[in-house]
């Protein structure tokens, strides 16, 4: 802290300060964790030494000093101590706390109970009463983010951790303490919080005692109501009576300005957090200002509260505004800011409290400035302000080092809090904080697996810090897997867990964890929402509950389910508590599951192992040939679990799929260990029992790489050659099992070329086997095989190679167990191989003529010789002889060697290759055998089957007996240096790695040879060559023209012979015979030709030429489809491909569901050459549709990949093309909606009409694709503008609306115009009221006006008079009707014409009229006689046009709603109402009338026609005048019938003159409109109801207004409801209004608003019964028995004595219809205790009895009654419903036992009366 000197406190001149040193500061800064360090200099003079002395001196006079500031820095938490003042800023605010930064990014707490004491009382009174008067308003209306508080510190409370928690008040008393009622002057600016709301103000609570302060409504800022405990900043105007009466003001613009002066009397001790002063710069320094202020005062500003653009333009002397941000009393130091945010016109509310860039790591930041006492500002690259405390720029334990900061050119922070006074991110520079993965709560996800560090245990469970920011919480009962009794033996402090995140509350920063092993270690999927726990699923979740109906189980966040007993187990459950308890880890299976309400349904007794291992391995691509990676899990009796890497996922390998060789599969499966990580294996098979199966056998993964096999059944042809392994051993024969779940039978006559006896001696379970298919039943999907091997094609590479990989095995068996096992004998064993040389003692003989041997090498193992190899060999005991090992046997740590003296004398000699020798077996193993090659001396191994299959040469390989090899190579390095050698009888026919290509080059090209068939498949056939090597036959080159759908390959037959002409090779890889030894090994195999043409060709060597172009038409075979492109590969020629996208292989859209089965592989097709491609081999893009390329009157498929809805489909078109659809190209039949039947991604059949800036024109009309389709068409296509005509009715499309007019779409290329006094009938003065009622794309029919060839422009007319449809714009705008007025001259020519005699051509004339008025019947435009009569009456001259006009405008308007109504009735109707409204029971069913016959009418109107030609007669005169009376008659009864109910707008609105105050009228009005959905007219009707009816007519407008809140319920929003609500409120008596809307609530199962608004008119209208009657006859409903008990005691609180009876019966009647009837009767038991003669209540009781109890019960209750000490007529009344109720339901027995009950009473009463 800064040094204090001596000052005077007024007058004299300032006296010059000599700065002092900084002391070593002892003080803790707990926020950081750190002491702050103090640089001191090597020298130190006596000079210095005095001057501390005396600065020491001065220290200890503090009686007369002033607080002058030396040293600027910033606040920090160690100097705060309590009672320190501060401003500061609200950041966030919950139910019971709010968060304050405060300077320098001090961030503090402010509790509740910290308010004030008015807020505080009304807490405690709430928290001891639950009914308390005064409610308590939430925390969060009293405070809000960014209002800025005046505080002071009132707790530091340090933790373990050694940080410290700052908690803060703003209690008046507490703030304002130094304050007393002498020192308050006007213009001063305090903090202050409401006491008490008074009728004309609030008295506001500043902390003074003795001074009541005032504030009037009309100084609020807001001028609304203020609660109890609202903090404000006021401004004193006023001050009476010494202090003790303060007049307060919030006026804005007042506390704005107003600053702290002189003559206010502030002192230091009285100076206060927030005021505004006028400060002069009294220094300038590197970290800051020194400022005075109020004459003689000092204060400083850090660098952090300068402004940041004057920052460098402060000089001494300057005059500035500044803010007190915080006072110390103690020490009298004042800390000021002069922030442009913090002065006027702010300083009241800060607009910025936080920033979403809390928890960033910004990289490339640089120091702007470094503070060595404060800490450093950085600038982020986007140029923003950091500031890091001096403590966060270095590690915890690490000593500040400013030089390692300035040197570093770049830096990289974290963004950890922002500060809102300074308007500044806070940062730090520590790399443990920087790294750190998890810094917020938002970064943990829930299921994620964290480790933390137990902190402390608790009652509710232990508390783990994940990370310095972040903290969780293990509940008890998530400790462990069961629950633990002594916890805190096991969770002591500092112990490590591994837990897993169960729910995140990142605003509430909580965190629940989980320690429970089989959550945390789960490999299930999660359920983190509803979304996730889809049917069928799996996965682990935690007991919640333990219930009669079964267990609540809970998942991830909020995912709870219920498992129903019966699901519980596989068994009956009788009490589900004995088998569960809660916190029972369980897998659960989904049986049911809705994502809106939140329900799931759940089964223990679904789940499977099946089901777990499907779930387990669901998140794995499986795919078969699959190559994989897998760590050992576990060792089962019949194979290894093990668990693919890197996901985890489990799978299993079966012991016998660990090699081809029996032997070496248990051998690799002993010696694999838990752990061990074994790689290159292959996926074979998923099923839901067994989940995912791998192997490791070579051949079979070489046959799965090759993916040549067949992938089902229907791939099968007889004759493929297959690998698989032996499932199963059956006495008539052996299952095979092959990949892709194929199994085939091979027979017992087929396992062998040799008779087989007993099948089960063959073959082993799982041996490696090559079938061949020869038979298939495609009926039963079964198909038979053959082992023979003399069907089989095999070669000497297989052999060889099995050979080698069965040695590498036992190679690294051996060297598994050695580096594994310490022992001695492992390690002699491994020192040994074949053919080293031993000297042996000979040891003791044995049984079967083995001799036992000794020797120093092998000391701890067994040597053994047989009896064979000690022939001609002296073998006494104790002999020293020289043995050479034949073989090791580690598992039995036994060693077999020979004393031959020809394998151990000789010495070896040089081999030759390819040389022929003799070779013996020395040695024979199931597998393998040793056999020594003639006198050379050399040892090496052969296998003992030469085929895979071969059975037989393990039992003719004895020992001793010869056979003949060739040497292949002189030394192996695959057999460790030993000779590779071949067994001459298999007649072998080549070398090791290059025997294919050496016989290739004998063949020449384009020589003609007999070949043999050898394998045949759908793509080519594989044969034999004359001298043994194999070649290939395309599918293409079999037939000359193959028909389309043939497969030519199988007019081929295995073993065949066929004459086929060399036209090239292709090179192959020979995987599939060496995979392991020569994994790169090619063969070169020939390419044939069988097609006559090429054979009978005399130059030998030609080559076919690739001459292709766009249209040819080839023969192409199908190879496979590609899911991924889309596209079907092809073979055109061996060296020629092709390529299909879908659209161009399809006619059909349902051909694109599985288009992989339009072709089988090797299928004939004909195809078009669309383009040619550059790739090798040649490739070709073909069509099979025959169209080849897009032009008009193509018919081809495509895809919607875009829908415009202005302009149509945009579709994409084979070969690379697109087109556009237009709207009026769709159908031939136009829709209100053409695009709604259309989908992305929608294979549509399309017509190409033509070309047009690179896109093409698309139809989709049925009559352009169908040449048969119906040429009536509704909407046919117009192509050109002369298939328009005049007068036709056409129909379109909506394209817009403009300032020209309305412009409807006719077709692709011509729109036509609509004038706006054609659109419609009314007046219109704003076109926009055109757009706003015309939906876009709309469909419209119009009349054609005219239509203009040159121009090609076409008027049109959508008047319905036209048209004969209804008008574009609704009646219920209102608008004004277009005026028609015709001159006077036009009336007097019509009056002569009358008179004159008609001509031949007005004959004509009038016969057209006829015929015009003729299609006006028939249209459906409809008007009465009368209106025409009342129409046409006023045709004299004298008549005045105005009032003509006048008068036409006023007939013309019914006649238009007549033709509205008439037009409604010949449409559909477009709305049923299902239910009816609560205003009217008669308007439930309401339905539209049907028209008015008005065939009276159409007579008129043709005997109208027909009597402007002819002459009547008066007796036809009469007879017309006679009909007319009789008509009119008939219309005014009709119109006087009120039961008729109104069927038209005019009806209504003329009912309604005669009856405005008809509610019922009003109704029906609106439910008119509702019916045609017409929502807004039903709206404007019910205000104009409200406006109409009479105010003194209450109840009618109360049913409106129930009707509004109806209407606004079922076709309206929330909000308009509520804004209905409230202006009912405001109109009608509240409660009513109240009542109709929780009923409306209750009616539409809107439970939640109903139950919200019963709350409120409780809280409203306590005193009314029927509120709490209805509230608890709902709440009774809805089967909430406890609440309405709750609702009922409320209720006896809040009501007077009186009405406490008659409450409590009524609630006991609900308790009896919709609760428990026990309840109910204790209830009524228990008034009727204390009102026993309250006769009425024992009658109602006896009725609900009688209702809901049993006989014997009712028997009781009126035995009870009838000894009431009532009057006599009460009681008679009694007997005689006690009597009926026998007669009902007793028997006579009964009956007379009441009547004798009677007599009693009668004789006891007559004796009473006696005595």
């Amino acid at each position: 802290m800064a040094s204090m000197e001596e000052d005077f406190p007024r007058g004299g001149t300032e006296k010059k300060t000599t700065d002092s040193k900084k002391v070593k500061a002892h003080e803790v800064d707990n926020l950081f964790e750190t002491r702050e360090t103090v640089v001191t200099k090597k020298r130190k003079t006596v000079q210095q030494d005095g001057k501390q002395k005396t600065k020491q001196r001065k220290e200890e006079r503090g009686d007369l000093k002033l607080n002058t500031e030396t040293n600027v820095e910033i606040l920090h938490l160690r100097n705060l101590k309590i009672g320190t003042l501060m401003l500061g800023c609200v950041k966030e605010v919950s139910d019971f706390e709010a968060v304050v930064g405060f300077p320098s990014g001090l961030v503090g707490y402010l509790p509740i109970f910290n308010i004030c004491d008015s807020y505080t009382s009304i807490l405690k009174d709430n928290v001891d009463s639950e009914d308390s008067l005064k409610e308590v308003v939430p925390l969060p209306q009293l405070l809000t983010p960014g209002m800025l508080i005046r505080c002071v510190v009132s707790s530091l409370d340090s933790f373990k951790e050694g940080q410290t928690s700052l908690k803060v008040s703003i209690n008046p008393k507490g703030v304002n303490k130094v304050l007393s009622s002498g020192s308050l002057k006007p213009g001063m600016t305090l903090s202050g919080c409401v006491e008490s709301v008074e009728d004309h103000g609030f008295l506001v609570d500043i902390g003074i005692s003795g001074t009541k302060a005032f504030l009037p409504k009309q100084s609020t800022s807001s001028k609304k109501d203020l609660n109890v405990g609202q903090y404000m900043t006021v401004l004193i105007e006023e001050v009476k009576n010494d202090g003790r009466v303060v007049r307060l003001s919030q006026d804005p613009q007042a506390l704005g300005k107003a600053c702290a002066e002189t003559q206010q009397g502030w002192t230091l001790d009285t100076l206060l957090p927030g005021l505004l002063i006028q400060a002069r710069i009294k220094k300038v320094t590197p970290h800051g200002l020194i400022l005075t202020y109020l004459s003689s005062f000092t204060g400083m500003v850090d660098f952090l509260h300068l402004d940041e653009d004057k920052a460098s333009t402060y000089n001494t002397g300057d005059e500035v505004l500044a803010r007190v941000l915080y006072v110390e009393p103690s020490t009298r130091h004042v800390g000021l800011s002069l922030r442009w945010h913090l002065l006027p016109p702010g300083g009241a509310v800060l607009d910025e409290v936080s920033s979403e860039r809390v928890g960033e790591v910004v990289q490339c930041c640089k120091m702007s400035a470094l503070h060595h006492h404060s800490g450093a500002l950085m600038k982020m690259p986007d140029g923003t302000t950091v500031f890091v405390h001096k403590n966060l720029t270095k590690e915890a334990k690490e000593e500040f080092n400013p030089n390692s900061l300035l040197s570093q050119p770049e830096l990289t922070l974290r963004i950890i809090d922002y500060s809102p006074m300074e308007r500044m991110h806070m940062g730090t520079l520590r790399r443990s904080t920087v790294n750190t993965e998890l810094y917020r709560y938002q970064d943990v996800k829930v299921g994620q697996i964290v480790e933390g560090t137990v902190m402390d245990l608790q009652k509710q469970g232990a508390y783990v810090r994940i990370t310095n920011h972040i903290k969780g919480l293990i509940p008890r009962n998530h400790l462990a897997d069961v629950v633990l009794k002594n916890p805190e033996k096991i969770f002591t402090s500092g112990l490590r867990v591994k837990c897993r995140v169960l729910s995140v509350d990142a605003q509430q920063k909580k965190l629940c964890l989980t320690r429970k092993k089989a959550l945390v270690e789960s490999t299930l999927p999660l359920f983190l929402s509803y979304a996730d726990a889809k049917v069928g699923r799996v996965s682990h979740g935690f007991i919640v509950c333990v219930k009669d109906f079964g267990c609540i189980v809970r998942f991830y966040e909020d995912v709870k389910g219920l498992v129903p007993k019966a699901e519980l187990s596989t068994e009956y459950v009788g009490n589900p508590e004995e088998l569960f308890f809660v916190g029972q880890v369980v897998k659960a299976k989904v049986l049911d599951c809705d994502e809106e309400k939140k329900m799931l349904r759940l089964s223990f007794r679904a789940v499977t192992e099946g089901d777990v291992k499907e779930e387990k391995t669901a998140k794995f691509d499986f795919v078969v040939g699959k190559t994989v990676e897998v760590k050992v899990c576990r060792k089962v009796l019949d194979g290894l679990e093990v668990s693919i890497l890197p996901e985890e996922v489990p799978a299993f390998i079966p012991t016998v799929h660990l090699s081809d060789h029996v032997t070496n599969c248990l051998s690799l499966w002993m010696v694999l260990e838990e752990g061990d990580t074994i790689s290159n294996l292959m996926c074979l098979s998923k099923t839901k029992k067994r989940g995912i199966t791998l192997t490791k056998k070579p051949l079979l993964k070489a046959c799965l790489e090759d993916d040549s096999g067949p992938k089902n059944f229907s791939e099968l042809q007889v004759g493929m050659q297959m690998v698989g392994w032996v499932k199963n051993i059956m006495p008539y024969g052996v299952f095979i099992d092959f990949p892709y779940e194929l199994f085939g039978l091979a027979p017992k006559a087929a396992m062998s070329d040799q008779f087989v006896t007993d099948t089960s001696v063959v073959f082993d379970i799982g041996q490696t086997v090559v079938a061949k298919v020869t038979n298939l039943d495609e009926e039963k999907n079964r198909f038979l095989v053959s082992l023979r091997v003399s069907e089989l094609i095999s070669s000497e590479e297989e052999s060889q190679a099995r050979l080698i990989q069965g040695l590498k095995e036992k190679k690294a068996i051996f060297e598994m167990m050695t580096c594994r096992g310490e022992s001695d004998v492992l390690q002699q064993l491994s020192a040994v191989s074949l053919g080293n040389k031993l000297k042996v003692t000979v040891g003791d003989s044995r049984e079967d003529g083995s001799v036992t041997l000794t020797s120093d090498q092998l000391s701890e193992a067994t040597v053994l010789v047989s009896k064979y190899h000690t022939e001609g060999v002296n073998v006494s005991p104790g002999c020293k002889l020289t043995a050479v090992v034949l073989h090791v046997d580690i598992s039995k740590s036994e060693v077999h060697v020979s004393l031959l003296p020809k394998l151990t004398g000789t010495l070896r000699k040089k081999l030759e290759k390819d040389s022929k020798l003799t070779a013996t077996v020395q040695y024979t193993d199931k597998e393998f055998a040793v056999v020594s090659l003639a006198d050379t001396g050399h040892l090496t191994i052969i296998p003992t089957r030469t085929h895979i299959n071969d059975i037989l040469n393990s039992k003719k390989l004895l020992v001793g007996s010869c056979l003949n090899v060739t040497v292949k190579e002189n030394s192996c390095e695959e057999l460790g240096g030993l000779p590779l050698v071949e067994c001459q009888k298999q007649n072998a026919t080549g070398g090791t790695q290059k025997p294919e290509q050496s016989k290739f080059k004998s063949t020449g090209l384009g020589e003609v040879m007999t070949v043999t068939i050898k394998k045949v498949k759908p793509m080519d056939v594989v044969v034999t060559l004359p001298s043994g090597t194999a070649g290939s036959i395309h599918v293409s080159q079999i037939e000359e023209s193959p028909v389309v759908g043939s497969f030519p390959t199988s007019t081929l037959k295995v073993g065949s012979k066929v004459e086929a002409r060399v036209i090239g090779a292709q090179t192959v890889h020979g995987h599939k015979f060496l995979p392991i030894s020569h994994p790169s090994f090619k063969v070169c195999l020939p390419e044939l030709t069988l097609l006559p043409s090429k054979l009978n060709e005399a130059d030998k060597k030609t080559v076919d030429k690739l001459n292709y172009k766009p249209g040819d038409e080839v023969t192409c075979f199908a190879s496979k489809f590609d899911k991924e492109s889309q596209c079907l590969e092809v073979h055109v020629k061996p060296n020629v491909m092709g390529t299909v996208e879908l659209l161009a292989m399809i006619t059909k859209a349902s051909q694109a569901k599985h288009p992989q089965t339009l072709f089988k592989l090797g299928q004939t097709a004909s195809a078009k050459v669309v383009g040619l491609g550059n790739t090798k081999p040649f490739r070709l893009s073909l069509s099979l549709t025959g169209t080849y390329k897009m032009e008009q009157g193509v018919i081809t498929m495509a895809k919607v990949w875009k829908i415009v809805p202005h302009m149509g489909l945009f579709l994409q078109l084979p070969f690379g093309n697109s087109g556009l659809a237009s709207l009026t190209d769709l159908s031939d039949e136009f829709t209100d909606n053409p695009l709604e039947p259309y989908k992305l991604g929608q294979l549509v059949r399309c017509y190409v009409i033509g070309e047009e800036n690179e896109n093409f024109n698309i139809s989709l009309r049925p009559s352009r694709l169908y040449k048969d389709h119906n040429q009536n068409l509704t909407d046919p296509d117009i192509q050109s503008i002369s298939d328009i005509k005049e007068g036709q009715i056409i129909r379109g499309y909506l394209m817009s609306v403009t300032d020209l007019g309305i412009f409807v779409r006719l077709s692709r290329t011509i729109s036509g115009r609509v004038l706006f006094q054609n659109a419609s009938k009314y007046f219109v003065n704003d076109q926009k009221t055109f757009s706003e009622h015309i939906p876009a794309n709309a469909l419209l029919t119009a009349k054609v006006l005219s239509v203009n060839s040159k121009n090609e422009h076409v008027n049109l007319s959508l008047l319905p008079k036209d048209t004969g449809k209804p008008d574009l714009l609704p009646e219920s705008l209102e608008l004004p009707l277009h005026l028609k007025k015709e001159p006077i001259e036009e009336y007097v020519a019509k009056a002569t014409k009358r008179k004159r005699v008609n001509s031949e051509s007005q004959q004509e004339d009038d016969a057209k009229n006829g015929q015009t008025i003729k299609k006006k019947k028939e249209g459906p435009v409809k008007s009465t006689e009368k209106k025409k009569t009342k129409k046409r009456k006023p045709k004299t001259e004298d008549n005045d046009s105005g009032v003509e006009v006048f008068f036409r405008e006023e007939e013309v308007t019914p006649l238009t709603d007549q033709v509205k109504v008439n037009l409604e009735a010949k449409e559909p109707e477009r709305l049923q109402m299902a239910f009816g409204f609560s205003w009217g029971s008669t308007l439930c069913s309401l339905t539209p009338f049907a028209a008015v016959d008005d065939t009276r009418d159409s007579s008129e109107d043709e005997q109208e026609v027909t009597s402007k030609p002819m002459k009547k007669s008066r007796k036809e005169l009469k007879q017309e005048q006679q009909n007319v009376e009789q008509q009119l008659s008939k219309l005014e009864a009709e119109l006087m019938d009120t039961s008729v109910r109104p069927d038209s707008t005019v009806a209504f609105e003329r009912l309604l003159l005669s009856s405005p105050d008809s509610s019922l009228l009003w109704l029906q009005y609106m439910a008119f409109h509702l019916q045609a959905t017409q929502i807004e007219q039903a709206r404007a009707v019910g205000e104009r109801a409200l406006k109409t009816i009479s105010f003194r007519e209450e109840r009618e407008k109360l049913n409106v207004w129930v009707a509004m809140l109806n209407l606004e319920n079922m076709y309206g929003t929330q909000e308009s409801l509520q804004k209905v609500f409230e202006r009912a409120i405001q109109f009608c008596e509240p409660l009513p209004v109240y009542q109709q809307l929780a009923d409306i609530y209750a009616k539409s199962d809107k439970i939640k608003e109903a139950e919200n608004l019963y709350k409120s008119m409780v809280k409203r209208f306590k005193q009314e019964k029927a509120v709490y009657l209805s509230y608890g006859n709902f709440l009774l409903r809805q089967r909430q028995s406890d609440a309405a008990n709750a609702l009922l005691q409320r209720a006896l609180q809040s009501l007077s004595n009186k009405e406490h009876v008659d409450l409590i019966a009524k609630f006991a009647r609900l308790e009896f219809q919709y609760g428990n009837a026990e309840k109910a009767k204790s209830m009524f038991e228990k008034v009727l205790s204390t009102y026993p003669k309250r006769t009425d209540l024992w009658s109602v009781f006896i009725d609900l009895m009688v209702k809901h109890g049993s006989q014997k019960e009712v028997r009781e209750l009126f035995d009870r009654v009838i000894h009431l000490s009532v009057s006599v007529k009460k009681i008679k009344f009694f007997f005689k419903r006690y009597l009926e109720y026998e007669k009902k339901n007793g028997t006579p027995e009964t009956i007379q036992a009441v009547k004798q009950k009677a007599l009693e009473y009668v004789e006891s009463k007559g004796a009473e009366a006696a005595s």
